[in-house]
């Protein structure tokens, strides 16, 4: 996120003093990636950002991943899964590998407590709700349709205004936009769907007093994810200015301006963010391909490099029409198996022009494993639905197979 941001106090120079009218010293940190070697950011402090006085564990929910074998597309419904309240500690891992995993909560009204993901940024796609989200950098607002990017080791707490439908990518590296839409700058160039006026960061700081305060911590092991309870000597959220590059932000998916063409356009077209060994990539609605024999829905693919995973989030999605897959589904289209519309989508797009359809896609380079809550979420009968029969069909003879049309 190489896009300059100031707020509040800050001295002239970097790395001099900085003192409140009664001569205290601020407390300067280097939030940085990379090993000082990309973005990051300075933050002044009231207190001291070390200063802990105790460390417990913090048990995780369910980190348990099973492997896709046999090979099979998956069809995984949401908005039947039952989740904790809780925006952060209510998440239930639906997929996941060892780049990225993907989560899923709906939210009450109760903020969370202050956590901070020491793994990597995590991308939080709003579903549904408003709110907003208290960071050590500031306060950023959340609407249906955000992307909140979240950088590695921020402090920060989720405060729904109402209960909230959230889509957490968590990520082992960084989120960013992709490299081609950059200059060598890091300007957003002329051919990317969206720019800088389009990213919202916080607009002031953020000051809250307290002592001996608890922050939810998510780090790596030897042994894997894990939790700790750090308490803090004084509030994180004790920044009176900070500087640079590095922070949180939002985009919405009103603010992506797809791209079209005369025949059918490939998913990179759609691309939204990068991460390492993982894209994501949203298909909104949009007019579709004008040549006069154009098939608009996609055609059909093997995923040779990647696992893809679709979450539907409104309108309409014409490839998956008469599948079960539903506003709130998951698709999951793993590699080794050649996936596309069902065929009566095929006939039913011809002559469409326009797709009202919107849809969050993760692409994974890494074989994705299903947690716990898209077990809990499966619909058995969707590997079927291409062939209209299956393992289930009637009689075990090959009949119709049985599955929703919901």
């Amino acid at each position: 996120m190489a896009h300059y941001r100031a707020l509040g106090r800050l001295p002239r120079q970097r790395h001099t003093q900085l003192r409140d009218d009664n001569g205290h010293l601020f407390r300067e940190e280097l939030m940085g990636e990379e090993g000082f070697s990309s973005d990051s950011s300075l933050l002044y402090h009231r207190g001291v950002p070390s200063a802990i006085t105790d460390s417990r564990v913090w048990e995780l929910g369910d980190q348990s991943r099973t492997p896709n074998h046999p090979l099979k597309p998956r069809h995984l419904r949401l908005h039947d899964l039952e989740t904790g309240g809780c925006p952060v500690e209510g998440r239930r891992l639906v997929l996941g590998n060892n780049d990225v995993r993907i989560a899923y909560v709906v939210t009450g009204t109760e903020p969370s407590p202050l956590y901070r993901n020491a793994i990597g940024d995590e991308c939080v796609f709003v579903e549904s709700g408003t709110g907003t989200v208290e960071t050590v950098f500031g306060v950023v607002p959340y609407r249906p349709g955000d992307y909140v990017v979240v950088p590695r080791a921020t402090d920060h707490r989720w405060v729904p205004a109402e209960p909230s439908r959230l889509y957490a990518i968590e990520a082992n590296s960084h989120i960013h936009p992709p490299k081609r839409y950059l200059s060598r700058f890091g300007q957003f160039l002329e051919h990317a769907p969206y720019c800088e006026r389009d990213l919202h960061g916080p607009t002031e700081t953020f000051e809250v007093e307290g002592a001996d305060v608890e922050v939810l911590v998510k780090h790596r092991t030897s042994a894997g994810i894990v939790g700790t309870r750090l308490t803090y000597a004084t509030h994180p959220f004790d920044v009176v200015g900070w500087d640079g590059c590095l922070y949180p932000y939002t985009f919405n998916v009103e603010d992506f301006m797809p791209i079209t063409g005369k025949v059918h356009q490939p998913p990179p077209v759609h691309q939204v963010f990068e991460g390492w060994n993982f894209v994501v990539c949203n298909f909104l609605p949009r007019k579709v391909d004008y040549h006069e024999l154009a098939i608009p829905v996609p055609y059909y693919h093997s995923n040779v490099d990647s696992d893809e995973v679709m979450f539907y989030v409104g309108g309409d999605y014409e490839a998956r029409k008469g599948s079960g897959i539903g506003i709130g589904s998951i698709s999951l289209h793993p590699g080794g198996h050649a996936h596309g519309p069902q065929p009566s989508a095929i006939e039913a797009s011809l002559g469409v022009q326009y797709f009202a359809e919107s849809a969050v896609m993760v692409d994974t380079f890494a074989p994705l494993e299903l947690g716990e809550g898209g077990l809990a979420a499966e619909d058995p009968a969707y590997a079927w639905t291409w062939a209209g029969r299956g393992p289930d069909a009637a009689g075990g003879d090959g009949g119709p197979a049985v599955y929703s049309n919901t």
